[in-house]
């Protein structure tokens, strides 16, 4: 199997884990909203999940187009940094658990999480997000996709992080 198809296959894998991503948001939103939660920052939430849904496709089309060329020492540390991101990811998923949603709902009451990632972290889902964004498109030398990807993440956080703050309010800021 060529790079380039690996390079693929693993494009696809993380399609894969987006659609998991998304049935389990969908599921603990129901939960959330079942509990009387609220939610916050849908104005930027569409373009978030667009960036993220076109992010892996572009990637190919990078690597395609522009006969990106796979270089081991960058590709297998890129590859090393974009897996270190899922672990990250996944173990806030599992850390907040029910309360774990790429939308910003607030159920009434809860305690902010300070475990697992949130000990040494704020937003661990945001530094996992920023690294998938840098290293995903230098596993195969898409340095133009890691660029603009990286900086669309940026001013995106740069919205979503006060949005996300100010919604879960003064209990959030004491507890951090």
């Amino acid at each position: 199997m060529t790079s380039v198809a690996l390079y693929l296959a693993f494009l696809g894998l993380l399609y894969l884990e987006r659609l998991v991503e998304m049935l389990l948001s969908r599921r603990n939103a129901r939960l959330a909203f079942a509990a009387g939660g609220t939610e916050t920052g849908r104005g930027h939430y569409a373009v978030m999940v667009t960036v993220h849904a076109i992010f892996p496709l572009a990637c190919a089309v990078e690597v395609l187009v522009l006969h990106r060329g796979f270089s081991r020492v960058v590709g297998f540390a890129a590859l090393a940094v974009a897996l270190a991101a899922q672990v990250v990811r996944w173990w806030v998923v599992a850390t907040l658990g029910r309360q774990w949603n790429t939308r910003i709902i607030v159920v009434p009451g809860a305690n902010p999480v300070t475990a697992g990632p949130y000990r040494y972290l704020r937003h661990p889902n945001y530094l996992a997000v920023m690294l998938e964004a840098a290293s995903v498109p230098l596993i195969h030398g898409a340095w133009l996709c890691a660029i603009v990807f990286a900086a669309a993440n940026a001013a995106l956080l740069s919205v979503r992080i006060p949005a996300e703050e100010r919604a879960l309010g003064e209990r959030y800021l004491q507890a951090f």
